[in-house]
């Protein structure tokens, strides 16, 4: 089964290094051979029944998680919106743990792999927020979210926000094109090339999901940043579901899918390229019907954490400070020791003694080794986030090989 979609063009172009550097075939080579992106903006795929019973299926799994669980949205966004940032970061090999991950969340100093996934969750929910009542996604908001993206790169804070002026490539050599995977477009194509998928994105006669897919595979073959280019793709899978009303208020965390099968993730990608756009389809029908349904496990999780909370921790009396700061933890999971004294409005010596009394139920953990404006989180409901990833990726794994 395919559908059909007009083939990339593969152009020789003259090459010559801007700076001097690698092996003599690196510095001697003259040419290399780009792939340009046709239009998309008219694009109407014929979708096989089988596949399109497969969308509606996926579909209807997000739409029930989203509408469903209503007491718990709030916090089941958020954590979706971590999980989908967290995992699309380690498609890109960015590792952190949860631990350095929620400091980093939070403001203290932390590893460089931490710090770009948080960045990269406040990018995605800059971009996602932006089509919040279903505008249309403007280019100019792209390009913020990598700015937001980039803005603690030291290396690529110069092009942070900015559409490359420059040719790139992906894998090969550091110092020229020579053996590279994929080499995009021109950076003379890529404003057209951009405004070109902006059109096709905002669009309301297509099935939501091919709409994603069809945005997010264009998206990587205009590759149009010098960094950063996979996590604003994958971002803009969630901008078009919440623009088409797919989603209202949760994240669908379809990235822990494709980095468990990271190979079959860029082989879709290579299939897209050659004039074929039912794998990727397929790969992210398949992967949103397992991040919906194990988003929904998750959502079922929470509802039950309040009451485990408050029971490990001996049921504190209503209005007493352990008893408000556990009736918080969903929407606050992380929180410094300041920051609850400021939240509840007590004297700072109840609130201490409430965080020692969690602490000692085990409903939080420190995350840091301060003795002074201690940083807290909720330990479940962290631990819950790596669970999730790892539960989706799973059964990526499993129900692939199965097929």
């Amino acid at each position: 089964m395919t559908v059909t979609i007009d083939p990339h063009i593969r152009q020789t172009r003259p090459w010559r290094q801007a700076t001097r550097g690698g092996t003599k075939e690196d510095r001697t080579l003259t040419q290399i051979e780009v792939w340009v992106p046709p239009e998309i903006r008219d694009f109407d795929p014929v979708i096989p029944s089988r596949l399109g019973v497969q969308m509606d299926a996926a579909l209807g799994a997000i739409s029930r998680l989203d509408e469903s669980h209503g007491g718990h949205l709030s916090p089941l966004s958020t954590l979706l919106l971590r999980a989908e940032s967290v995992a699309s970061s380690k498609i890109e090999h960015v590792e952190a743990t949860v631990e350095d991950y929620a400091r980093a969340l939070h403001g203290i100093q932390a590893n460089v792999s931490a710090t770009s996934m948080v960045a990269s969750t406040r990018a995605l929910d800059d971009l996602i927020s932006s089509v919040g009542g279903a505008e249309d996604i403007e280019l100019m908001n792209v390009l913020a979210a990598h700015k937001t993206l980039m803005a603690d790169d030291a290396t690529e804070l110069a092009y942070a926000g900015r559409v490359r002026a420059m040719q790139n490539w992906i894998g090969g050599s550091d110092f020229s094109p020579r053996g590279a995977l994929y080499i995009p477009p021109p950076a003379e194509t890529v404003d057209d090339s951009l405004a070109d998928l902006v059109t096709f994105a905002n669009r309301d006669d297509l099935n939501a999901l091919v709409q994603a897919a069809v945005t997010h595979a264009q998206f990587e073959s205009i590759h149009p940043f010098t960094d950063g280019n996979g996590r604003i793709g994958r971002a803009l899978i969630n901008t078009v579901l919440r623009r088409r009303g797919v989603t209202q208020r949760v994240v669908v965390p379809l990235a822990s899918a494709l980095v468990a099968q990271r190979e079959d993730y860029f082989g879709v990608l290579d299939s897209y390229r050659r004039g074929d756009a039912y794998p990727i389809i397929a790969a992210f029908s398949f992967a949103s019907m397992i991040a919906a349904q194990e988003s929904t496990v998750t959502a079922r999780r929470i509802a039950t954490m309040p009451s485990e909370w408050l029971t490990a921790a001996a049921r504190p009396r209503q209005g007493s400070a352990a008893r408000r700061l556990i009736e918080n933890l969903l929407d606050e999971p992380i929180f410094s020791a300041d920051e609850a004294i400021s939240r509840l409005s007590g004297p700072a010596s109840s609130v201490y003694a409430a965080l020692a009394r969690l602490e000692g139920a085990g409903v939080i953990s420190p995350l840091t080794k301060r003795t002074r404006n201690q940083v807290w989180g909720a330990g479940s409901l962290l631990t819950e986030l790596s669970d999730l990833g790892l539960r989706i990726a799973d059964r990526a794994r499993l129900e692939t090989h199965s097929e």
